[in-house]
């Protein structure tokens, strides 16, 4: 009886271990799955700049915790006259606990309302950061897009490009 009690305690303890470790995991899968689909977005965004020949935007709701492409094209088809007419595709909600830190454009950082950034017909955009944020442990995580290239590169944690130095000019 000693032998069966002792072996149900093993269990017990091992399956505790287990549960902690696997909610450990399950936040940071929520946050690299809200990253794949935001940098996906980003670079078809981009790809379709170039292949379509026109400028597109990604605008991001920062407290909605929200992001949709804007296209350069009318409801109804044919290129749009001005900002107002361009259709704005269906916005992509990020996981329900991942939100947006911030939004760093061309080195003015935005915490609050509702911000875009261009892609142009050679894929060019301007250089920004999105950091993400996981709320219940606060892990962060950073989507960086270059400016001149518009690809993209991925940062644990909170990231900030430092300037260049001097000697990488030479």
């Amino acid at each position: 009886m000693v032998e069966i009690l002792a072996v149900l305690v093993i269990l017990g303890l091992i399956a505790t271990i287990v549960t902690i470790n696997w909610r450990a995991i399950l936040p940071r899968t929520e946050l690299h799955s809200a990253v794949r689909r935001l940098a996906s977005t980003i670079l078809s965004t981009r790809s379709e700049a170039i292949s379509r020949n026109a400028v597109y935007k990604v605008e991001y709701d920062l407290e909605g915790a929200r992001y949709r492409v804007n296209t350069p094209f009318r409801p109804g088809g044919g290129m749009a006259a001005t900002e107002e007419e361009r259709l704005a595709l269906d916005w992509n909600a990020l996981n329900p606990t991942v939100r947006f830190h911030s939004v760093q454009i061309d080195g003015a950082e935005y915490t609050k309302g509702l911000v875009f950034v261009r892609f142009d017909s050679l894929g060019s955009t301007s250089a920004h950061l999105v950091t993400l944020v996981q709320d219940p442990d606060q892990v962060f995580y950073t989507v960086e897009v270059q400016a001149l290239t518009g690809l993209i590169d991925y940062h644990e944690g909170l990231f900030t490009r430092p300037p260049p130095r001097e000697a990488e000019f030479q």
